[in-house]
């Protein structure tokens, strides 16, 4: 005689074993974390990012920061720091002197630190 309970187990099992695949497929959980067009912040604000400078923040500065930190890394690595104001003077001067980023006039140089300062930092 035949066990309809073991048999419909199998069925079950064999089904979501086949569209495991497709599921895979289609199923990517980081894409609410890298293609939503707003993030929150700290305040739960919503914060307008733009996708064509990697996702930053939009503002005053994001294009130069995106110009300037994406030459050696991708916009991923800013995006996840929450260091300091004084942190992030001293990771442009590491940078700068130890790891041969571009030092760029003042101007651009106050425009990027404030910009990272704003939206990156632990004090705020």
């Amino acid at each position: 005689m035949i066990n309809f309970n073991i048999l419909g187990g199998a069925i079950a099992a064999a089904s979501l074993f086949l569209a495991a695949p497709a599921f895979a497929q289609t199923y990517d959980p980081m894409v609410a974390l890298t293609q939503s067009p707003d993030a929150m912040q700290a305040d739960g604000d919503a914060v307008k990012l733009d996708p064509e400078l990697g996702n930053l923040p939009v503002g005053e500065g994001a294009e130069d920061t995106f110009y300037q930190c994406t030459a050696c890394h991708s916009t991923a690595i800013i995006t996840q720091q929450r260091l300091s104001d004084a942190r992030w003077d001293y990771m442009w001067d590491w940078m700068v002197e130890d790891q041969g980023m571009y030092d760029p006039e003042d101007e651009t140089k106050e425009i990027v630190l404030n910009y990272l300062k704003q939206h990156f930092s632990s004090e705020r």
